[in-house]
């Protein structure tokens, strides 16, 4: 087996980070720490979402801390959804209906709690914009030779 070829796509390396200013890089990795805790945070809070934090945080450290980057990506929860988003944009069915169903019992809840509706309603209607660009997304890595689609 040693000498047949991997056919699965390689991962584009991570470019090096850009000479930044210390103030700069260290508000990039704050920002990498902050939204990766709000990611795992998510985990557990249904009207926080874990998906777009997770994404953050890996633009963030990659040009901010090639560690930090390495770990994520190397996370068995976390290192899939970012390979698979940054090969094809891709996010699994699991993945969208957890988000959806989460939406769902945020937008339940803000009707029943806020004090005015027109706010609820705001924030509904931002949620239903995410939610028809989410389910476009692909929910597999495309075939080899089929260009992945253009990513928003």
């Amino acid at each position: 087996m040693a000498d047949q070829p991997d056919l699965a796509p390689a991962l584009p390396a991570a470019a090096p980070p850009a000479a930044l200013t210390a103030p700069v890089r260290w508000l990039l990795i704050a920002l990498a720490v902050t939204s990766l805790l709000l990611g795992i945070v998510g985990l557990f809070l249904p009207v926080l979402p874990t998906v777009p934090f997770i994404l953050l945080s890996a633009w963030a450290a990659a040009r901010s801390s090639p560690r930090l980057l390495a770990w994520l990506e190397g996370h068995p929860s976390f290192g899939p959804m970012l390979s698979e988003w940054r090969r094809g944009g891709v996010v699994r069915r699991r993945a969208k209906w957890l988000t959806t169903l989460t939406m769902g019992a945020s937008a339940v809840f803000m009707l029943l709690t806020l004090p005015k509706r027109w706010m609820a309603l705001a924030v509904i209607a931002v949620m239903a914009c995410v939610l028809v660009w989410l389910w476009r997304r692909p929910e597999k890595m495309p075939e080899a030779g089929v260009p992945p689609p253009e990513r928003c």
